[in-house]
């Protein structure tokens, strides 16, 4: 599902959040890891209650100069946002959920739920956008859609995800 360095596609996108919607989320156990089998990289994870996956990814920021790094960016958020007016047009207004009191959390070890820890550990710190519960899964089972643009650096690659869960997307409290 992975969508590195291919043009950003907002139907697909969608199409790739249905296709999360009706996958089972584990109900306990270890976060895994998911690879794209052609490329080798990171495609998602999933882990107690959730998947997690890779939209699309820009290329590397590591030779583009400030001006352009800011319109990589400014394109990277306006790829959500366009993805965020579709997902609003099916499910009503979004919330926001800060990501920083869980990135806190993780940089400090402490404890976090199973979905923040995952994005954390692929490096998106993006706040979620979120809609739910919505129904989905199987037997219609209630989920809840996030979706992120964010990256690891300012090298790194912009990466928009999704994540789909059967338990609802509550901001932490921030530790400071």
């Amino acid at each position: 599902m992975t969508r590195q360095y291919d043009e950003f596609d907002r139907d697909r996108a969608v199409a790739d959040i249905d296709a999360l919607l009706e996958r089972a989320v584990p109900e306990a156990g270890p976060t895994e890891a998911e690879w794209e089998p052609l490329t080798g990289e990171r495609a998602g994870a999933r882990g107690e209650g959730f998947v997690l996956a890779t939209l699309w990814e820009s290329r590397w920021l590591d030779d583009v100069s400030g001006e352009e790094w800011n319109e990589e960016v400014e394109g990277g958020d306006l790829k959500a946002l366009d993805l965020a007016a579709e997902l609003s047009r099916r499910w009503g207004a979004p919330r926001r959920v800060a990501m920083h009191p869980a990135m806190f959390r993780h940089q400090a070890g402490e404890p976090i739920p199973p979905v923040f820890r995952a994005l954390c550990d692929v490096d998106n710190y993006g706040d979620l956008t979120v809609w739910g519960p919505v129904p989905a899964g199987p037997g219609g089972a209630a989920r809840w859609v996030g979706i992120s643009v964010g990256h690891g650096d300012d090298k790194a690659p912009l990466v928009l995800m999704a994540v789909v869960t059967d338990r609802e997307i509550v901001e932490l409290e921030d530790p400071l």
